[in-house]
């Protein structure tokens, strides 16, 4: 049974993110037609689903998303979520159409604490600006506010930066999502992937300012041996087990994939107290820069 439907509802996107996963679908790929769309979010509750996930691609660019949202709050889902980058939001009156079709959970993304970084990796001059714009538009409407933001070579030093932002927005909760190394992000993975051990004072100081600010935060495809002390941060915790309607295919049990062939766990890892939970890293990591990173935690003291 699923608690929660992934629906792509189309891939064309107004960003040119460097760290995409969706690679070419944007140019393969027209929006999917509205009956499409409609029979998945029924088939979806028949599986049990009360929350679902409209994203892309960009899906506010589906020239159908108010009547998607809709159809979904009237099948009677319970948590209806826009997963975006947040641009078309600086536009008000969307957020009010949304919203009163039933959404209430908007997830913008913003990768940088300044239009330098975030226009940056997104590809889109401007871009910054009317994310930003967005995301004190949604507050304004009184809606939750919910952000990804994806670590980078290029901004992670800048995550403690971003995390005091998100607070001064309103964000009700943020997570910082390590790079997954594939599509675009694959082809640019040499010199785009942070090296996690790096990066991990980096992370736990933007966690800080969050906790600090009494909001919800956590970080994704983290192993729990990179996360020492912020492990209840984790957020494959409580990762929803969700059911994903891709391009062209229906993944029943994206937790299943995503253990079996998305992460990976390295030769020590069953030596680790934390190895019944932990997921790894996703695989194509250790495939760039080795295990050395990847330490067993031992709580009753050794290594």
């Amino acid at each position: 049974m699923s608690e929660r439907i992934d629906l792509k509802v189309g891939f064309r996107c107004n960003n040119y993110c460097t760290f995409c996963v969706q690679g070419d679908k944007r140019q393969r790929l027209p929006s999917k037609p509205e009956g499409e769309l409609f029979k998945a979010l029924e088939e979806g509750r028949l599986e049990g689903a009360d929350g679902v996930v409209l994203t892309g691609g960009e899906p506010t660019l589906h020239p159908k998303i108010v009547a998607i949202a809709a159809k979904a709050k009237s099948l009677g889902y319970r948590t209806i979520q826009v997963q975006t980058n947040g641009r078309t939001f600086c536009y008000g009156d969307l957020i009010k159409r949304l919203a009163d079709a039933g959404v209430n959970e908007f997830g913008p993304s913003l990768h940088g604490s300044t239009a330098r970084i975030h226009d940056w990796l997104t590809g889109a001059p401007g871009a910054f600006l009317q994310t930003v714009s967005g995301m004190r538009n949604i507050k304004k409407h009184g809606m939750r506010l919910i952000t990804n933001s994806v670590i980078t070579r290029a901004n992670y030093r800048d995550l403690p930066n971003l995390a005091k932002l998100l607070v001064s927005l309103g964000v009700d909760q943020f997570q910082f999502a390590f790079m997954h190394m594939t599509g675009r992000a694959g082809e640019n993975k040499n010199w785009l992937t942070a090296r996690m051990a790096i990066a991990e004072p980096w992370v736990k100081k933007a966690l800080d300012v969050g906790i600090a600010a009494g909001r919800t935060v956590m970080t994704e495809a983290i192993p729990y041996c990179r996360m020492s002390g912020y492990e209840d941060y984790v957020a494959e915790r409580i990762i929803p087990r969700t059911r994903i309607y891709d391009a062209d295919c229906v993944i029943a049990d994206y937790t299943k994939t995503r253990l079996d062939e998305g992460k990976a766990r390295g030769p020590l890892c069953p030596k680790c107290d934390w190895n019944d939970r932990c997921e790894g890293p996703w695989r194509e990591y250790p495939e760039l820069f080795g295990w050395d990173e990847f330490v067993p935690v031992l709580r009753t003291g050794g290594a």
